[in-house]
């Protein structure tokens, strides 16, 4: 195996975006292109948790909130001391606030007038993953909605305008509405100083 490149002033590369937005195809093919690891929070993490409590992905609300801490917990100890890492999860960017050498990636898919597709984020998970229509509605829609009520309470003092995908926290974002794969893939690129 080729050693992992280096990115001048870059440990970990933080992919983060809303379900199907295309940032697991963008994690994947930058660590590839790369050389480094890619690492995916919800493989990695939740599917753990959820073995342990038979809860289906859509019940993260039933999630208790330290199954979440713990997790947070984890992936800041990563953030902090790992390096040549694509790291893949919703909060990831959010996490690595104020960590240094972290570049933060973004994903979205709005339309021109900046508004989410949540259409075409279902489509894309009935074709990626080949579940039915009302399977991939209640991925997008409804455990979107317990994502991020659960997280408002816990980050976010009950915030009602808060979201993770708040492009604040972010040092790129690439609309996958516009771009497609690997023109997503060469605008990550492009950004880093290879």
């Amino acid at each position: 195996m080729e050693s992992p490149m280096d990115v001048s002033g870059i440990r970990i590369i933080t992919v983060s975006g809303r379900i199907a937005s295309g940032s697991t195809t963008l994690a994947r093919k930058l660590a590839r292109h790369l050389g480094w690891k890619h690492l995916e929070g919800g493989e990695i993490f939740w599917e753990a948790i959820r073995k342990k409590t038979g809860f289906a992905a859509k019940d993260t609300h039933l999630r208790p909130d330290e199954e979440d801490e713990l997790f947070d917990a984890e992936l800041k100890r990563i953030l902090r001391e790992e390096t040549h890492i694509v790291l893949e999860t919703k909060l990831a960017g959010f996490n690595a606030q104020g960590i240094p050498n972290i570049f933060k990636i973004l994903v979205l898919c709005n339309d021109k007038h900046g508004i989410d597709q949540p259409q075409i984020r279902i489509d894309r998970l009935v074709n990626r993953e080949k579940v039915p229509v009302e399977e991939a509605k209640t991925e997008v829609l409804e455990r979107e909605h317990h994502d991020i009520e659960k997280w408002r309470k816990l980050y976010a003092l009950g915030n009602q305008e808060w979201v993770y995908w708040n492009e604040s926290y972010y040092d790129l974002i690439i609309n996958t509405y516009s771009h497609n794969a690997e023109e997503t893939l060469q605008i990550a690129l492009a950004a880093l100083p290879l």
